[in-house]
């Protein structure tokens, strides 16, 4: 079996993508090209072009399950809410700012694949034990503390709120599609 077929497999999965990834499978293929003429090091360079776009894609799906703003209120969402995702070990994440007529500000993050997730998990999971309140919002347990309240959705992502009410917090959280986001996969 010629050894660029071993490269070629995987390279053909992600080639399969949507016709919207043009700019990806282009990446993708000058990856294999290169490979192929023997310039390793120019098919890496084109194989973390891909996967930074790839991120990006995930990160634009994971923010469209940040809630609307409330009825008066503005959202600001953050469009380089990922850039450090790297240097916390990898994943992607999104974020807005809600901003209540009244002056009160709100921020909901969402970190999805990331190893502080799963460090995560334990506090959230035994949040009554260590003596903090927690909420249901549906079938998601989420652990309130001060002015935040967070949860972890399909043991992945991890989903927090801040802001000073946490009434207006659990509403936040109610308009989100919990059930959805358990399936994200980007």
């Amino acid at each position: 079996m010629p050894r660029h077929f071993l490269v070629s497999l995987p390279l053909a999965a992600m080639l399969a993508l949507p016709a919207a990834a043009d700019e990806i499978t282009d990446t993708l293929q000058s990856a294999l090209d290169a490979y192929e003429t023997g310039d390793v090091q120019y098919a890496l360079e084109e194989l973390d072009y891909a996967r930074s776009k790839l991120l990006e894609m995930k990160t634009r799906s994971l923010a469209g399950f940040l809630p609307d703003a409330p009825e008066g209120w503005s959202r600001e969402v953050s469009t380089d809410a990922g850039a450090g995702m790297a240097m916390m070990g990898g994943g992607v994440s999104a974020e807005a700012d809600y901003h209540a007529p009244d002056g009160e500000s709100y921020s909901v993050q969402m970190f999805a694949d990331n190893p502080m997730v799963a460090s995560m998990s334990a506090m959230i999971a035994n949040a009554g034990a260590m003596g903090l309140k927690t909420d249901r919002i549906g079938r998601q347990k989420f652990a309130v503390q001060d002015d935040q309240t967070m949860g972890l959705i399909a043991n992945r992502i991890l989903v927090q709120v801040d802001g000073p009410d946490a009434g207006t917090r659990k509403s936040l959280l109610e308009a989100m599609d919990f059930d959805s986001m358990a399936d994200f996969g980007g």
